[in-house]
């Protein structure tokens, strides 16, 4: 076996754990959590389904009401949302894999049908994003101009975030991912595009950096440093996100970062499910030299990219998104160099198990 193809499918340490493969799951979202944003039995079918990557990364959850943005995501505010969870974690950990919980508030990217007592979302400036639309119950609505947030509500939300990771260590996960991309809140607060606050969370890239740092920072404070990651996507336009001056400003998150230990920071390269190429982005091998931690890469990978990423040392780990949601044996495939069943996009969000656990395997076709 060519020395490349041994790196991506031999084991790498993450925390205490040793990860049988350097393939990742990345967190999808597929809208189909039940009554209250809780898991339903399906939910630990496909993902024991998938147990053969490295490490799963499960959808993104959200760690509060205040922090749901599509609807019938999960959450994991609520004893029921972890009693559900917890037979997650069970069926993949009997299939001998390892989970991780992605934490989210989306922020803006929300709508009041999906808000408490169908209030205004919150973000960290009154700035709606432009052309994006919330995908609601009854379909897909405009999203208003969130509510900026006051300075003393966000203590509130660090304390969420760290309830959030108290409940994902009873529900039986391996660790967390905290969300900072994709134009959800913390990625909000990072970048100049929506964030012209004049407070301790705006102006300087110091002062932005800090509510993203304050969460993980309570997560850290649960977990410990190593069983923690945090994804970002620095040049990534997702959701109407952008800051003026990305390279700096996430050097100096990194270097923050690395003060906490984590084990892993992921990177989505180029815009979220879109061209990994972006005109004027900066060079993000900078962010590779100056992170202490493992370092997975996300978007748009394929074999060959993903061997060689891992074996030109440019990444530790490979995160593969929609590849995962048609390919439950995706490992193997890889392994083998076998085609791939092509995804039926709609059923990508929202439905029952068709879409979800009817996919066959490599010995099923």
């Amino acid at each position: 076996m060519p020395a490349s193809e041994t790196s991506l499918f031999s084991p790498v340490r993450f925390g205490p754990y040793q990860l049988a493969n350097r393939i990742v799951m990345a967190p999808l979202t597929r809208s189909r959590a039940g009554a209250g944003d809780v898991p339903r039995a399906m939910t630990a079918a496909y993902y024991a389904q998938r147990a053969d990557a490295g490490l799963i990364i499960a959808e993104a959850t959200q760690i509060s009401p205040q922090g749901k943005g599509y609807a019938w995501t999960p959450g994991i505010y609520s004893d029921a949302q972890v009693t559900g969870w917890k037979a997650v974690t069970d069926a993949v950990h009997a299939k001998g894999g390892r989970m991780v919980l992605q934490l989210w508030h989306v922020g803006r990217i929300s709508h009041p049908d999906l808000q408490p007592g169908g209030q205004l979302p919150v973000a960290p400036s009154a700035i709606a994003p432009a052309g994006i639309e919330a995908f609601t119950e009854t379909g897909m609505k405009p999203i208003p101009t969130p509510r900026a947030l006051e300075t003393d509500e966000l203590p509130g939300i660090v304390a969420d975030y760290r309830k959030a990771a108290a409940n994902a260590l009873a529900a039986g996960f391996d660790g967390v991912e905290v969300h900072a991309a994709n134009g959800y809140l913390l990625d909000q607060f990072l970048r100049d595009g929506t964030n012209t606050r004049t407070d301790a969370y705006g102006g300087s890239i110091e002062n932005r950096v800090r509510l993203a740092v304050e969460a993980t920072e309570a997560v850290v404070g649960v977990w410990g440093g190593d069983r923690v990651g945090l994804r970002i996507g620095p040049v990534s336009t997702r959701n109407d996100i952008a800051d003026s001056n990305p390279e700096p400003l996430f050097l100096h998150l990194v270097d923050r970062l690395n003060a906490l230990k984590l084990g892993y920071l992921h990177v989505i390269e180029g815009i979220t499910g879109g061209p990994r190429e972006v005109e004027g982005a900066f060079d993000l091998s900078v962010l590779r030299k100056r992170f202490n931690g493992l370092y997975m890469v996300n978007n748009g990978y394929d074999r060959t990219l993903a061997m060689t990423a891992i074996a030109s040392g440019a990444a530790d780990l490979v995160a593969f998104g929609r590849p995962f949601i048609s390919n439950p044996d995706l490992v193997e495939r890889l392994r083998r160099g076998a085609a791939l069943n092509a995804p039926d996009m709609a059923t990508f969000y929202g439905g029952g198990e068709k879409g979800y656990l009817d996919y066959p395997r490599l010995d099923e076709g």
